[in-house]
């Protein structure tokens, strides 16, 4: 069976943590591809700054070097809040020959029991956990836990640095920062170079 790992977020920018924790899962946990998944609205956060479409096409240019890199636009196309349980079960249905796991960092895996319908996940799909700095990664759902480079970047931090106009130069994929300056997101303003 295709080993597929689901990756899924805001992505609201999507930056070098998220591709890092991808490229990490997929050799780690031997996946064939991992999907990027952004959410139309998380149960979980505010989406602010950017459109469900704008973040969309920042992880399709975030993405678009890697050959074992997909987005899956399943909840962008769906709309309405976005639950694991209810997308996987729509996904495994429409590929049952693939076996999915999802991707978690440790800020998720601590709050694995609050997810909808959990002990029903668990049973569809396999989790990968990836350790993220100052959270606790027991749990007593089943998680295979691999090792990536830690990475202390939010999508919060990078959002206040685009509206302060300060850099984004190895933080996020330059394609993705030029089409922030060019759509102007998060109160960012175009590069002189580019007007």
């Amino acid at each position: 069976m295709k080993k597929v790992g689901i990756l899924g977020g805001t992505f609201n920018p999507p930056h070098l943590g998220h591709l890092i924790m991808a490229n990490e899962a997929l050799f780690e946990a031997g996946l064939d591809e991992v999907r990027f998944m952004p959410n139309y609205i998380a149960p979980h956060k505010e989406v602010a700054g950017a459109s469900a479409e704008q973040r969309l096409e920042m992880t399709k240019l975030a993405t678009s070097d890697h050959a074992h890199f997909k987005v899956e636009d399943f909840e962008i196309k769906h709309g309405g809040v976005s639950y694991s349980f209810d997308t996987l079960t729509k996904l495994i249905e429409k590929e049952p020959d693939v076996e999915f796991y999802f991707i978690i960092g440790g800020d998720m895996i601590e709050g694995l029991s609050t997810w909808h319908r959990i002990d029903e996940l668990v049973k569809l799909i396999r989790f990968i956990g990836v350790n993220r700095p100052g959270y606790n990664t027991e749990t007593p759902y089943p998680v295979l836990m691999i090792r990536s480079p830690e990475l202390l970047l939010s999508s919060t931090m990078l959002r206040e640095r685009a509206a302060a106009n300060r850099s984004l130069l190895y933080l996020v994929p330059e394609k993705v920062e030029a089409y922030i300056r060019k759509e102007r997101l998060y109160g960012s303003q175009p590069n002189a170079s580019d007007s």
